[in-house]
């Protein structure tokens, strides 16, 4: 191989760290060449860095030439690398380069050179602050460590730009940066001149646009209008001309609802809840919210949709919680299942159906594919090593052991699969094991178990995915966990169990036996549907003309894209199978887990008691979606997100529309004369509505969402300019002007309404009751924004929608919601520490005193960045540094959060 770099271009630096894992692996030889130099022949343009293979290709994506480097030294892939690759690329890549070109190529100093950045380095800070590792994949460096290194090295090398008060980034940063490796990379590319190096690059380039970190940060940005054609404002014109004519026909309603030939058939599934629990606000956004915005807007595309979900029912976890609460599996089913349903009821899910696994349907149809997949080949008996209790005389299931992860070392890992690294686990695998119910150590005796011969059924799998993939939607991190599946190569797995509870398994020996939920959980899907009409395989026996979406968390990603594939496809029995899997990232609470025992977090039967409605929840919840990354739940942020987008700037634009019409016009839907400017704003408004269809149709939920919030806003900016309030009272010509503003401002405000009813269901309908919407406007999204509301059509009454959150409210709900998160670390501290914490057990402080903290913080943040631009006097430097450390121990006392060792050099 060949390495190909050059001084003075910032590619070469994270190659040039990265090529160390090589060594030893395969002969490199790396050249120096001038930025001109065209290395790849088929190239118009000299790029470097780039890799040339023995083979004779080339790499030349520095993050490509890093990954290989990595993969030679048996370095093995993950899904949060990998997430961590794609945000340099499309985040912070477009931020850096950027804030270098300030720096470098237009002599900027200070703000205007980290401006552009500092939501990034914030975010990075924020994600190893709180996964509390050392390297943003884990406890060891990682390929994202490296290429995020490379990257940033030219800027933060100077001191000015590594901001002080990021604790964590700051020591990642001087880590990876003392590191023998990355010592030599910055020398060879840098040549002691630090950043100014890069300037011969960098003037090379074009200048790039700020683009200010934007998808760090859940703030919405100022819209800049498009450039519109006047094609496209004429096709808007026309179509808003045609008004509620050009709606199709709405679908009658079927009960049953079951395929239609020649119709797009949608058939979606969100993830089946474990009977035992309470669902959590993570667990409601991650499969059942999401999967429901979903069907909500395939029902206003008049596709045929059917919704299904319920409750898992069978396993260990079933029998662990009837043991604890003292009643029979069948009774902690009965009950907890109730429990769901309410929950869901309560957040407005539309479930067409909400079964349950404890079915004879779900026996019958579990046997059925056992039974096909036993007699074509695909299932082994073997002897398995298993934990058993002696002092509980059982053989413990997965759920029944718990102790230290031997990937990871959380010390409360599953038997089945650790919770923190995601890794699937044989509980005999598990360092110093405990039974979860009497807490002895188990010990290791053998079983006879059935397998299901994955290995055998490989080729199958990845003909079905190379077939299925072009052309559908699974989320990048699903296809990447199912991806890591196959390049590990798959093994036999354990598909029964030593339980009680479970499907029976119709084999002879194997009576004693159930089914494992890995085998069965998925098949409960079908179940379910049967449960709903015995023509359920007109879903279930139908690829060709269903189209099935299944929504989940990503730890469920490989039961539904790999397990029952393969046990499908091995049945041979034509089933429909997963077209579009769509899985979220974590949703955490605050800065740490929900956790029931100790009383963290919101879950589903609580939101009820707080006195905020369903659709507020299911708007936060649906703006904070985890689809790329985890994100975490914030009471601050609710009350901000409700008071700023839905109060202010929602609810305030269509309040008011309904509001003119109801006071200047008594009430009917005013002539409307559009001038050009208004023809345009229908241009725009139906560009933004096909922007919407766009990001729903591929399933991406949180960006639709902020579709609406635009519209708004361009609603409420018309309302501002043309000041309907004033011309009413002017000449025929200004009362004529605030007639067409008031009546294109109120169908836009029908129109969101519409658009909103995935989202915030119950408020679409109180609009549309407020508007007296016509029945077909109410039931059909158009792809063109049209005039539901003509001239002349009588509104109903109009009121507020939503109510402002006050923050003695939100601060109750913190404090109600916060369980033992706060006493926990400081009794801790109390043990470790010399002296009466007093200072550390003050309660938390009001928001406006935590608001001026803030606000100090920031600014003496600023001081001693400024001071340290300027190279000022040591101890000056140090008399600020001092003070802001300061300022940061009064925040975090003002919001109760335990103080934090300083982070800084050590003294020599």
């Amino acid at each position: 191989m060949r390495l190909f770099v050059s001084e003075g271009a910032p590619g070469s630096l994270p190659v040039l760290a990265a090529a160390r894992r090589a060594q030893g692996r395969a002969e490199l030889l790396i050249s120096t060449v001038g930025p001109e130099e065209c290395v790849v022949p088929f190239l118009t343009q000299p790029k470097i860095p780039v890799l040339q293979l023995d083979s004779g290709n080339y790499l030349f994506s520095s993050s490509a030439i890093c990954r290989y480097f990595f993969l030679l030294s048996g370095w093995e892939q993950d899904d949060l690398t990998n997430q961590w690759l794609e945000w340099e690329v499309t985040e912070l890549q477009p931020a850096l380069s950027a804030a270098l070109y300030c720096l470098v190529v237009q002599g900027k100093k200070g703000e205007d050179v980290l401006g552009p950045v500092r939501r990034a380095l914030t975010h990075i800070d924020h994600s190893l602050s709180h996964r509390s590792c050392p390297f943003l994949a884990g406890e060891t460096e990682s390929l994202a460590d490296i290429v995020l290194w490379g990257a940033l090295y030219p800027l933060l090398q100077d001191p000015a730009y590594l901001p002080e008060e990021l604790g964590a980034l700051h020591s990642w940063f001087q880590t990876l940066s003392s590191q023998e490796p990355c010592q030599r990379a910055a020398e060879t590319v840098l040549k002691q001149q630090g950043v100014l190096a890069l300037r011969p690059y960098l003037q090379k380039q074009p200048q790039p646009s700020s683009l200010q970190g934007r998808a760090v940060s859940n703030e919405p940005e100022e819209e800049e209008l498009a450039t519109l054609s006047e094609e496209e404002i004429t096709m808007a014109v026309t179509a808003w001309e045609k008004g509620l004519g050009s709606l199709p026909p709405l679908r009658p309603q079927q009960n049953p609802v079951l395929p239609v030939p020649g119709e797009r058939n949608v058939l979606i599934t969100s993830a089946l809840p474990y009977v035992n629990n309470v669902p959590h606000l993570g667990n409601i956004i991650g499969c059942v919210l999401s999967a429901d915005v979903f069907a909500r807007y395939s029902r206003l595309r008049q596709w045929n949709t059917l919704y299904l979900c319920g409750t898992d029912e069978y396993g260990t976890a079933t029998e662990t919680k009837a043991m604890e609460e003292g009643l029979t599996p069948q009774e902690i089913c009965d009950k907890y299942h109730a429990i769901h349903a309410d929950i869901y009821r309560w957040f407005n899910i539309s479930f067409d159906i909400f079964g349950r696994t404890t079915t004879p349907q779900q026996t019958k149809i579990t046997q059925d594919i056992f039974q096909r997949l036993f007699a074509r080949g695909f299932v082994l008996q073997d002897t398995m090593e298993q934990l058993r209790c002696e002092h509980c005389a059982r053989f413990l299931a997965d759920r029944f052991v718990e102790g230290v992860c031997p990937f990871c070392g959380y010390e409360e890992a599953r038997g089945d699969q650790c919770d923190k690294c995601g890794k699937l686990i044989n509980a005999i695998e598990l360092k110093k094991p405990q039974c979860k119910v009497c807490r002895s150590c188990p010990v290791v005796k053998s079983s006879q178990h059935l397998f299901l011969d994955l290995p055998k059924l490989e080729g199958r799998l990845e003909e079905w995915l190379e077939k299925t993939l072009p052309g559908s939607d699974w989320t990048p991190n699903a296809w990447f966990i199912i991806r890591s599946w196959l390049r590990d190569g798959l093994r036999p797995r354990c598909i029964t169990r030593d339980l009680r509870w479970g499907t029976p398994v119709p084999l002879e020996g194997f009576e004693e036996k159930v089914f494992y939920v890995w085998f069965d959980a998925t098949i409960g899907y079908l179940s379910i549907t049967a449960n709903y009409t015995d023509q359920w395989e007109r879903w279930w026996k139908n690829p060709e003309q269903v189209s099935l979406y299944q929504f989940m968390a990503k730890d469920n990603v490989p039961f539904h894209g790999l397990v029952f594939p393969c046990s499908a496809l091995g049945a041979e029995d034509n089933y429909t199978l997963v077209k579009h899997l769509i899985a979220t990232e974590y949703l955490n609470y605050e800065d740490g887990k929900f956790s029931k025992s100790r009383g963290v977090g919101v879950f589903g039967d609580m939101a009820q008691d707080t006195g905020i409605p369903a659709d507020i929840w299911r708007f936060y919840l649906l703006y904070i979606r985890p689809e790329g990354q985890d994100s975490a739940f914030s009471w601050t942020d609710m009350l901000h997100k409700n008071n700023s987008e839905l109060l202010n700037n929602l609810g305030n634009f269509i309040n008011r529309a309904g509001m003119f019409v109801s006071k200047f016009f008594g009430g009917y839907v005013p002539e409307m004369v559009l001038t050009s400017d208004d023809q345009r704003l229908l241009a725009h408004v139906t560009l933004e509505l096909q922007h919407y269809h766009q990001l729903l149709e591929k399933v991406r939920i949180r960006d639709a969402l902020r579709s609406i919030l635009t519209i708004s806003r361009h609603g409420n900016q018309y309302i501002q300019v043309n000041e309907p309030w004033k011309r009413i009272k002017g000449s025929e010509a200004d009362r004529q002007r605030a007639g067409t503003v008031t009546g294109l401002a109120v169908n836009i405000a029908a129109l969101l309404s519409v658009m909103l009813q995935p989202y915030m269901p119950t408020v679409s309908a109180t609009i549309q009751a407020q508007l007296q919407l016509p029945p077909p406007a109410c039931s059909i999204l158009p792809t063109s924004f049209l005039c539901t509301l003509p001239a002349g059509h009588q509104i109903g009454t109009v009121s507020p929608l939503f109510q402002k959150l006050e923050n003695d409210q939100i601060e109750s709900l913190r404090q109600r919601f916060g369980g033992g998160q706060l006493e926990e670390p400081l009794e801790l501290k109390a043990k470790v520490s010399s002296k009466p914490a007093v200072a550390e057990t003050m309660t938390t402080a009001g928001p406006q005193q935590i608001q001026v903290l803030m606000e100090e913080v920031t600014k003496q943040g600023n001081i001693v960045r400024e001071l340290k631009a300027q190279k000022a006097d040591k101890n000056q430097v140090a008399a600020e540094v001092a003070k802001l450390l300061d300022l940061k121990k009064q925040l975090a006392l003002a919001e109760g959060k335990p103080l934090e060792t300083p982070k800084g050099k050590k003294k020599k």
